[in-house]
């Protein structure tokens, strides 16, 4: 057993927050089933999901100064609250027939608001509660868990949606945040040991000091140039799968089955050595851009599901060890906001990302994931040539 979850308080937390996890997965999957049970318009469920999205990019940020003005675990338990009241309303909804189409927009957008200020908070309590000794085992534990449920989820979603309906992954995802709620409730709740200014004041700090630490900066850009380039895996895998191999949905999803593999056998491997080391997310960026380099030499499914998986453990090694970098340097009044401009990064490396993989087919067809893999590594030898330290102490 990892040496974090021997601590009741915070075991008690990890597996609550994954039965979070993964009822938040089936929603996402039962969401999609029911775009396509109202409307039969897959542009449809692209709206929906856009909606969600597009809150990251609004809330994150002021969500990370939330994080760092207020308790975090009683932050943490209304945000968790909230998300969990309106996956029941529309589970309510559902049983009484009374949901239409743009009530799931509607939806999509004060639920993507929510998860907006809960992604940062959850990620600064979880460091604050593991403490920043244990900074990167706890994430290394996050990502277990998140892919864990990631590739359960669907499977869980489709056999309670194949036998009770529609809204039953609704009420399962509800049902699901009761757990965690009831921890949060019980863990005491620390006040930040500072005086609160104004917003845009709190905001630019937050800015200010990730643009004069030089490593932080540095792992900011490189995290959202590899990620734009490299980890845009829903456009690059049916890509793949359809034009390149020929595979139909059964071969596709099992090439997404074999780079969530990948995926969790990194989260294992930096659980065994949870020292935070920065240079990780050097070899992470190398190893992806190296698996994409060799993507289109892979002439049958086994070969590019290998791939895929080097590419899945190569994602983990890079975005675990750059987070938990980033958690270990920064100080504890800055963390919220700190951590919500990564998950900033993040979210916006995903458009130019999808649309330049998309673009790679159109132009590269085969070759498209080598050109991908070719500029991952060179922005890769770029950032090596910048000091990068062995291994941090945590402040």
């Amino acid at each position: 057993m990892p040496a974090l979850l021997r601590d009741p308080r915070y075991r008690a937390y990890w597996l609550s927050l994954f039965l979070s996890q993964l009822g938040g997965w089936v929603q996402s999957t039962g969401l999609g089933w029911l775009v396509l049970e109202l409307t039969g318009r897959a542009e449809r469920l692209g709206l929906v999901l856009g909606l969600l999205f597009l809150p990251s990019l609004l809330f994150t940020l002021p969500g990370g100064a939330l994080a760092d003005r207020y308790p975090r675990a009683r932050l943490l338990l209304f945000v968790e609250g909230v998300l969990a009241t309106l996956s029941l309303l529309l589970a309510l909804g559902l049983e009484s027939k009374a949901v239409q189409y743009p009530h799931l927009l509607l939806f999509a957008l004060v639920y993507g608001s929510a998860a907006a200020l809960e992604v940062p908070t959850r990620q600064a309590f979880t460091a604050e509660l593991a403490g920043s000794r244990r900074v990167g085992e706890a994430l290394a534990l996050n990502a277990l868990s998140f892919n864990v449920a990631r590739m359960g989820a669907p499977v869980v979603a489709g056999l309670l949606i194949a036998r009770w309906g529609t809204p039953v992954a609704f009420w399962a995802t509800a049902l699901s945040f009761l757990p965690l709620l009831f921890v949060l409730a019980r863990l005491p709740a620390r006040s930040p040991a500072r005086r609160r200014g104004p917003w845009a004041r709190e905001l630019a700090g937050g800015v200010g000091y990730a643009w004069r630490t030089p490593l932080v900066r540095q792992l900011l850009l490189l995290v959202f140039l590899v990620a734009a380039l490299g980890i845009n895996f829903q456009a690059l895998v049916p890509a793949l799968a359809r034009l390149v191999l020929g595979l139909g949905p059964l071969g596709y999803g099992s090439l997404m089955g074999a780079l969530g593999s990948g995926a969790l056998l990194g989260a294992l491997v930096l659980l065994k050595s949870p020292v935070v080391r920065p240079r990780r997310v050097l070899f992470g960026a190398f190893l992806l851009g190296l698996a994409l380099l060799l993507l289109p030499l892979a002439r049958d499914f086994f070969t590019a599901a290998g791939l895929l998986a080097l590419a899945g453990f190569a994602m983990v090694i890079l975005l675990v060890s750059a987070n938990a970098t980033l958690q270990t340097l920064v100080p504890e009044e800055l963390r919220g906001r700190v951590v919500a401009l990564y998950s900033l990064v993040l979210l916006g490396s995903g458009p130019p990302g999808m649309y330049l993989t998309g673009l790679a087919f159109d132009l590269a067809g085969r070759a498209a994931p080598a050109w991908l893999g070719a500029l991952v590594l060179a922005v890769a030898a770029y950032f090596a040539t910048r000091p990068w330290p062995a291994r941090l102490t945590p402040l």
